[in-house]
């Protein structure tokens, strides 16, 4: 998980956010209140449609955002994140945001050996010795 959350509100405009996206190379931004509450989120999927640079992001950005809290298990984030098809999973503690959880980082768990494949079973000599 990134714990060095980068966020803008949802009155700045898409060219805003293309631009902090684009300098800090990251594929999604949530959108905060004050108070550091999860109010949307753009991803580089929503910044593909045709829009204007001073569109205001509340106007693309998916205000339906999947969380997940600060301390559940890993495999609940994973499941969340295939299900309903997301790549960006926000954490939160609280209802304030502590960090983005992305499919490149579950990727590197595996990566890291965190997981490991079982080899594949034996074959039995019996279906052989049966020909």
């Amino acid at each position: 998980m990134v714990k060095s959350v980068i966020t803008t509100m949802p009155h700045k405009s898409v060219g805003h956010a293309q631009s902090i996206m684009a300098k800090n190379r990251i594929k999604s931004l949530p959108i905060v209140n004050q108070e550091m509450e999860v109010k949307g989120i753009i991803t580089s999927t929503d910044l593909l449609e045709d829009v204007s640079e001073s569109t205001p992001i509340s106007q693309v950005m998916t205000t339906k955002v999947y969380t997940i809290p600060l301390y559940s298990d890993l495999s609940i984030a994973a499941r969340i994140m295939r299900n309903h098809r997301i790549n960006h999973l926000v954490v939160t503690d609280e209802r304030k945001i502590v960090g983005v959880l992305s499919a490149h980082d579950l990727l590197k768990l595996v990566e890291d050996h965190r997981f490991v494949m079982k080899n594949p079973p034996t074959p039995s000599k019996k279906k052989s010795q049966r020909m």
